[in-house]
């Protein structure tokens, strides 16, 4: 069963979906005075700093991508993603959506797209989470055989029938997730922004929507823009990054890029054959370090830029006899604090 796409929105099939030229959004932040006189003064005051929370950000994404659109708290993600919805205008620069300004289309951008806050829920917190899905219907004017076929489809693969008549506050927080993201998906958006939502979820409700994203991009070659701090949520579903900090674009490229950047030390586990050496005595091989051994299976850290993997793997096997083996790769969330605290090197990536 695949959902249906809307024909309310002309939809782009050439060319990027979201196009971000040159975006600059700044804030006038008034200096406060305290006290009765002070609060008197701030009405007639100009005192005032310009705050960038934008700086020249400049980026395309194209239809059916899903891109992890990541940086620390305020660095300006939330602000971009609010011009790019059409809440925010920008000071300057150029934003295009499907095609739509969003700033003076914001009706028919609205209808093109779809919105999911982790802390935020767009459902009726008294009504049963089936009557939010019937509002939405109307406020969007979704036709009724495309409601049913949608609402179908959710139901299934979002595991909704459990509670489907139960009131959102009465939700736990995996139910309500998964109620937003169905009542986003309505009325077949192009384009869907996800900000943190798996936050706060256990394993198993991280999975299931993880899953459910994956087969919506899939079938109905949504294009989702993800921001979010759970790092397995990038690993699991996205292939490009976008990292932003004080407001400036600092990295744009695939995720194994990133990784061959800033990833210098792989691991290569390997199971010996016997449990020889179970007394854990470290394997010595020229350019490893053994990090980690558990009787037979031994964990080697090395720097793929002295040594690759396979001429390693041929140095252990001429040594030890093996069973088995694989490399593990650096954890992306590691990758990503470390540029968050160090910030990006240009000169690796030249």
């Amino acid at each position: 069963m695949q959902v249906q796409p809307a024909r309310s929105v002309q939809i782009t099939t050439h060319g990027p979906v979201i196009r971000v030229s040159d975006l600059n959004k700044s804030f006038k932040v008034y200096h406060g005075r305290k006290g009765f006189l002070g609060t008197i003064t701030n009405f007639f005051s100009n005192d005032y700093k310009l705050v960038e929370a934008v700086k020249n950000i400049s980026f395309e994404v194209g239809r059916g991508e899903i891109l992890g659109y990541l940086g620390p708290n305020g660095a300006g993600k939330s602000t971009s993603i609010k011009m790019l919805t059409g809440i925010l205008t920008p000071s300057s620069g150029e934003v295009r959506v499907n095609g739509l300004n969003p700033q003076s289309n914001r009706r028919e951008n609205a209808r093109q797209i779809g919105v999911v806050f982790g802390q935020r829920t767009q459902l009726w917190w008294d009504l049963p989470l089936i009557d939010s899905f019937e509002l939405l219907r109307h406020i969007y004017k979704v036709p009724a055989d495309r409601y049913r076929r949608n609402l179908d489809t959710f139901r299934e693969l979002l595991d909704l029938d459990s509670f489907i008549n139960t009131p959102v506050r009465q939700l736990s927080l995996g139910q309500r997730m998964r109620g937003d993201i169905a009542a986003a998906l309505m009325h077949n958006p192009v384009i869907l922004f996800l900000d943190e939502p798996t936050i706060g979820l256990d394993v198993v409700a991280k999975e299931r929507l993880r899953n459910f994203i994956r087969a919506i991009n899939k079938e109905q070659d949504v294009t989702i823009l993800l921001t979010t701090h759970d790092m397995s949520d990038i690993e699991q579903l996205c292939k490009r990054l976008i990292i932003i900090d004080k407001g400036s674009l600092i990295y744009d490229g695939g995720l194994d890029q990133i990784r061959r950047l800033y990833g210098k030390y792989r691991t290569l586990v390997v199971d010996l054959e016997s449990d020889t050496f179970a007394n854990n005595v470290p394997l010595e091989v020229p350019d490893a370090v053994e990090i980690k051994g558990e009787g037979p299976r031994r964990w080697l850290q090395f720097n793929r830029e002295a040594i690759s993997a396979a001429a390693l793997i041929g140095q252990v096997a001429a040594r030890y006899p093996l069973q088995d083996l694989s490399i593990e790769e650096p954890e992306i969330e590691a990758i990503i604090r470390q540029i968050y605290e160090e910030g990006f090197d240009a000169k690796r990536a030249g």
